[in-house]
């Protein structure tokens, strides 16, 4: 390490005594309170990595002298501290590994140099899904199914868990992996060895799921990032970033009696969607932080995917030590925090100046009213009272090609007879890392499900109710206060621990109600108190998503349908025949604050994750093969990828784009949940097909989520969201496409191999906000294995942009005012790109030559943003950068 500016010191903390990167030391030569909390952050992790040739002067003085008004122009090399991964995206990650282990042997180099440097903690959160319901059973037979569809996948993470150093797994039925990174594995201050001298620093964290910033909630910078650039840091890579704009969201005033942190959160999410803070940080401050309990920051921090933000972060102060203490830190590990971040100015009170900032919004919390979001996007904020115009808004054009004697059926289930509608609830979860990280809107259900039981309420038949905790906690303080016998009664049992239905986990309907909807051809709904409610996710059979807070979810469910103003008509007929309304049920703001206080203990904490790495007998029965090299079984779940075969230390070319066809012509909003593979698995599409080849029986087909360690099905699956409109088809629904010499309409993927049989090079062009939604590698993995070389968008997403070029396939942005409509494209065209210069050009042209040969040119941004970026990709991606400095590092 470098030490330009002499900021090397040390701090003592209860005898022990630690090296540090003093921002004190710094700040005596350059002003760091006009610094946000966050550039503080970025500033530290500069000072510490200073090595003269990533890391240079020249990037610690722009921070030093970050001008909070200029667009970002500045590249700085940012090192997190440890990489959290959930098991979705990192069962990929480690095939990643362990096939790059392979080839780093053929390359001449060593399998052990493949190992995580910064420390890499799995939990395994999203393979859950909701088979059993309305059951005390529901949670260990769904967990046992869980065991039984993943047996293959669970034995490859134990092998990883021996294989690797520095690699640790949270086993099945223990949490959502950002509630179990907030309640145990941040450390808020890292320590570690280096050259002698014990370390301290902040805790910084990229995560393989963009809700990684709910530890923002804590004072922990992270953001989600797709798996290649978190293998990338666990391997010892800095990620190229550029100094973002930081805006500041003041809040001020107090929540009101009978709003919750959803309400609030919702209501963020709509006004920063408005602002727009696409690539910036958000930073939140203000008067109104003492009313905000760490759980509340927490759900307004993982949300930031949904704003649209990098990460939406809270400072350390007296609430983030109070958590910390609540769940079971170590004192010594408490004491640390508090005084590291006083010595380096990162502590927050109310004698703390206001930094700069790019630009501020200002909430006052008592504005805040009951909300909702949907049907389709988190940004789309409803009002409690106007969900039934919203319903009745959206219904139209979903039924609007209906055919006659639609709109209802009459159903017989477990005895009762019934009619289904449209806008009937056929799902109402409380799950996700947004809410069930949150006491308040837990407890709050649990109180709201108490007083409809008492009254006679019950969950309407046709609805699917769960809980998916995001902790064991959760069920400690739920049968310490006698709430979950309360929400059975009402029809809400424990379904597992994990992600569950906002991941579209949410298992099959009941057959009887899936023929309903089939036969009435309805618009039926979900309400979740989830973060994502993207079309086609929770559910292919359900229309209309509505996320909301947990007493809503219970409330929706006890009414059955959107159709209804909760704020005005009754909720339901109690047992004494009288009209019960939302109001008669609704805790108050003190009766849940008085259930909180007797409910939480740091006990609960310290008990459930004791031996957290440990699992139960289940999991440690599970069998895994020894030894540095993965022995590769001809297996549906586990494979070895292919973006390596035939790699060398030659460096290839970039190299212009000739004679190209579109794959998808696309608006916009198209989302990684659109592109990525996710959700269940039709027997009758590419991948259905590809497996029942395997001898895979449909029934146990798994989801494509589940077997993202096999690019043979995920490939498969890309582009195959039920929901996605390709515009060179007339309206159709669904993964197709048109194979342009042949006039053929087929599935993308059967297109994509037929071009690549004929030795054609494929484009995507698409609209605004490419690539929206979770950080999925899979959405550029696959684009990538289709055959895909370049996108053409409006404008991307941050984390998927980083991806196509992690993964060698080139962004490309129109010019401010074009896009595939204004310049008269139909995706027909042949197309040339052209003047890329190696890489290097920050434009280039596309020629697109129509059937007839008239030709229509345009300039486009080449989205390499980064020096390291285009070095990137000039490899052919980011792993293959890595594996060759890996492998000339062993040949040298």
């Amino acid at each position: 390490m470098k030490d330009t500016f002499n900021v090397r010191d040390s701090l003592e903390v209860n005898g022990r005594r630690y090296a540090y990167a003093s921002l004190a030391k710094f700040g005596e030569r350059f002003d760091l309170k006009r610094l946000p909390y966050s550039m503080k952050i970025l500033l530290e992790n500069l000072l510490r990595h200073e090595d003269g040739v990533n890391v240079t002067d020249k990037e610690i003085l722009a921070v030093a002298h970050w001008d909070a008004k200029a667009e970002p122009d500045t590249e700085i090399a940012f090192m997190p501290a440890r990489v959290l991964l959930q098991d979705f995206t990192g069962v990929p990650c480690v095939v990643d590994l362990a096939a790059m282990r392979d080839a780093v042997v053929k390359l001449g180099g060593d399998a052990t140099q493949i190992n995580p440097l910064a420390p890499a903690e799995l939990v395994i959160d999203h393979s859950v899904q909701v088979d059993t319901y309305d059951s005390p059973a529901a949670v260990d037979r769904n967990v046992e199914i869980e065991f039984e569809r993943n047996h293959q996948r669970y034995s490859f993470l134990r092998w990883g868990q021996k294989a690797f150093n520095n690699f640790k797994v949270v086993p099945p039925r223990t949490g959502i992996v950002h509630q179990v990174n907030l309640e145990h594995l941040a450390r808020v201050v890292f320590t570690a060895e280096k050259d002698g001298q014990l370390w301290a620093y902040p805790d910084t964290v990229f995560g393989t799921d963009s809700h990684t910033t709910m530890i923002n909630g804590v004072g922990v910078l992270g953001w989600g990032v797709g798996g290649i650039e978190a293998e990338a840091a666990m391997l010892g890579q800095a990620s190229s970033m550029l100094i973002p704009q930081v805006v500041g969201f003041r809040l001020t005033g107090k929540l009101s009696e009978g709003v919750t942190a959803t309400d609030l959160v919702l209501t963020v999410t709509q006004m920063l969607r408005k602002l727009g803070v696409v690539g910036k940080f958000v930073e939140f401050f203000g008067p109104g932080l003492k009313h905000l309990a760490l759980a509340d920051r927490a759900t307004i921090g993982n949300m930031a995917p949904e704003y649209g933000a990098t990460c939406g972060i809270f400072p350390v102060d007296q609430e983030a030590i109070n958590y910390l203490r609540l769940s079971g830190r170590d004192e010594a590990q408490i004491a640390l925090v508090e005084a590291y971040a006083k010595a380096q100015g990162l502590w927050h009170d109310e004698n703390t100046p206001q930094p700069e900032f790019s630009t501020t919004l200002e909430l006052d919390l008592a504005d805040v009213r009951p909300s909702l979001a949907g049907p389709k996007r988190p940004q789309d904020r409803v009002l409690l009272e106007g969900v039934a115009q919203s319903f009745h808004d959206a219904v139209g054009p979903l039924t609007a090609n209906r055919k006659a004697g639609g709109g209802s059926a009459q159903v017989t289930k477990d005895g009762q007879s019934f009619t289904l509608k449209d806008g009937s609830v056929v799902i109402a979860a409380i799950t996700s890392c947004t809410n069930t990280s949150n006491p308040a809107v837990m407890l709050g259900a649990g109180l709201l499900a108490k007083k409809a039981a008492a009254k006679g309420l019950r969950a309407k038949p046709w609805v699917k109710t769960s809980i998916g905790p995001g902790s064991l906690v959760v069920t400690d303080y739920f049968e310490k206060t006698g709430l979950l016998k309360e929400l059975e009664k009402v029809g809400f049992y424990i379904v597992g621990y994990g992600c569950t239905t906002c991941i579209g986990n949410s298992g099959p309907l009941p057959a009887e109600i899936s023929q309903g909807i089939a036969q009435g051809d309805l618009a039926v709904a979900s309400v979740l108190s989830g973060n994502r409610n993207f079309e086609g996710r929770v559910h292919p059979e359900v229309k209309m998503n509505y996320l909301a807070s947990p007493p809503l979810v219970v409330a929706y469910a006890l009414a059955g349908t959107l159709d209804i103003d909760l704020t005005r008509d009754p909720i339901g007929t109690g047992s004494d025949g009288q009209p019960v309304y939302l109001k008669d049920i609704w805790p108050t703001n003190q009766e849940i604050s008085d259930t909180i206080a007797g409910a939480i203990s740091p006990a609960m904490f310290t008990k459930n994750y004791a031996d957290v790495f440990k699992g139960d007998s289940r999991w440690n029965q599970i069998a895994s093969p020894d030894g540095a090299l993965y022995q590769w079984e001809d297996s549906t779940y586990i494979k070895n990828p292919p973006y390596f075969d035939g790699m060398t230390m030659e460096l290839g070319q970039v190299d212009d784009i000739h004679g190209a066809r579109v794959l998808g012509l696309f608006g916009d909003s198209i989302t990684t949940d659109h592109i990525s593979p996710a959700g269940s698995i039709k027997k009758d599409s590419p991948a259905g097909r590809y497996l029942i080849s395997k001898g895979v029986d449909p029934k146990d087909f798994n989801s494509y989520g589940s077997r993202r360690g096999n690019d043979d099905v995920m490939v498969r699956g890309t582009f195959a969201n039920i929901r996605i409109k390709n515009l060179m088809l007339n309206g159709v629904e669904g993964g197709y496409t048109l194979h342009v010499p042949s006039g053929e309409q087929m599935a993308i993927y059967d297109a994509a191999m037929k071009y690549k049989a004929e030795g054609t090079p494929l484009v995507v062009i698409a609209g605004k906000e490419y690539g929206t939604g979770s950080s999925r590698d899979w959405a550029a993995k696959g684009t990538l294995l289709l055959g895909v070389k370049a996108v053409i968008a409006e404008s991307f997403e941050r984390i998927h942009r980083s991806n196509l070029v992690g993964m060698g396939v080139l962004p490309l942005q129109f010019k401010h005012g074009e896009n595939a409509q204004s310049l008269g494209l139909t995706g027909k065209e042949s197309i040339e790109i052209l003047g890329l210069q190696g890489g290097e050009s920050k434009e280039a042209r596309v020629i697109a030559t129509t059937a007839d040969g008239s030709k229509k040119e345009f300039a486009v941004h080449v989205m390499l943003l980064t020096p390291k970026e285009r070095e990137f990709f000039r490899h052919g991606g980011i792993l293959q950068y890595v594996l060759r400095q890996l492998a000339g590092r062993k040949a040298a």
